[in-house]
């Protein structure tokens, strides 16, 4: 599942082509992905600016001159690309179809928007851009990584006595918004934090300096377009290079990175997902 960087990473390559622009004609090719697509979706966004892109935690927002925000979620392996762009960010001609080309913005200034989804767990909806936040999807996120709301006050108010481990604290999204599996165990792996740690039994001092470190990672990241492992491209085709600055991630059975360190990273299952880490370094 992509996350805050890959996320991003795709916003900042369509914002060329969005931001500003009018969306001649919207084509949806099928009724639904994960969920159903709003009612009379394809009208409702011809003829409409987009004023802004946004991202909220995992979530593509894309408010609209008619009042309404339009909500892109990825999913697993849905993709947005972006073909003949006048204004020269990017270099594709239109391709031919696809087979999973299931909704496509044709743009006024000679841009198409494609959104690509094989599996079909990526989702589309339309809601009034004034009450966005009120969203089913939107309503109980946490503050934003990369945001002043994320601070070491809130964080370690946030773990204060809670007693699941501190990777499992780090994805919820309450806590904290756009975190997934591979950040957090990075994360963790800078700031020497096993884990499997209870998040309340860590002391405010390590929590706090989790902080910076989270925002580091994500900044990382981003610059390097996120990290492509399976299914995730830019919109502009190409793909992510952070897996290749990985510390932990994937690294099972090969040596630590930290100077002088004698342990090998170790895969465990936490609620269904593998965490990575150095049993000796991470404490």
């Amino acid at each position: 599942m992509p996350e805050l960087p890959e996320v991003e990473t795709v916003r900042r390559g369509l914002e060329p082509a969005m931001a500003g622009a009018v969306i001649a004609q919207a084509d949806v090719n099928r009724p639904d992905l994960r969920w159903p697509f709003p009612d009379a979706m394809a009208a409702r966004l011809t003829g409409c600016r987009v004023e802004r892109l946004r991202r909220r935690s995992k979530y593509i927002l894309a408010d609209l001159s008619s009042g309404e925000t339009l909500l892109i979620h990825l999913g697993m392996s849905g993709r947005m690309m972006v073909s003949g762009d006048p204004l020269g960010h990017f270099v594709h001609d239109h391709p031919a179809p696809e087979k999973h080309d299931h909704v496509v913005f044709h743009m006024e200034n000679g841009a198409r928007i494609t959104f690509n989804d094989p599996r079909r767990f990526g989702a589309m909806d339309l809601m009034q851009t004034a009450t966005a936040a009120e969203h089913k999807l939107l309503a109980a996120l946490g503050p934003e990584p990369l945001a002043n709301e994320f601070h070491e006050d809130h964080l370690i108010a946030a773990f204060k006595g809670k007693m699941t481990p501190v990777k499992s604290a780090l994805l919820d999204q309450r806590i904290v918004a756009g975190l997934g599996n591979i950040y957090v165990c990075e994360a963790l792996y800078r700031a020497k934090i096993r884990p499997t740690r209870k998040a309340g039994r860590i002391s405010a001092a390590r929590v706090a300096a989790l902080v910076p470190i989270i925002r580091a990672v994500l900044a990382e990241a981003i610059e390097a377009g996120g990290s492509s492992l399976r299914d995730f491209r830019q919109a502009d085709g190409e793909l992510g290079y952070f897996q290749h600055r990985f510390d932990v991630y994937g690294r099972e059975g090969r040596p630590c990175r930290t100077p002088d360190c004698p342990g090998m990273i170790r895969r465990i299952v936490q609620s269904g997902r593998s965490s990575f880490f150095c049993a000796q370094c991470q404490r």
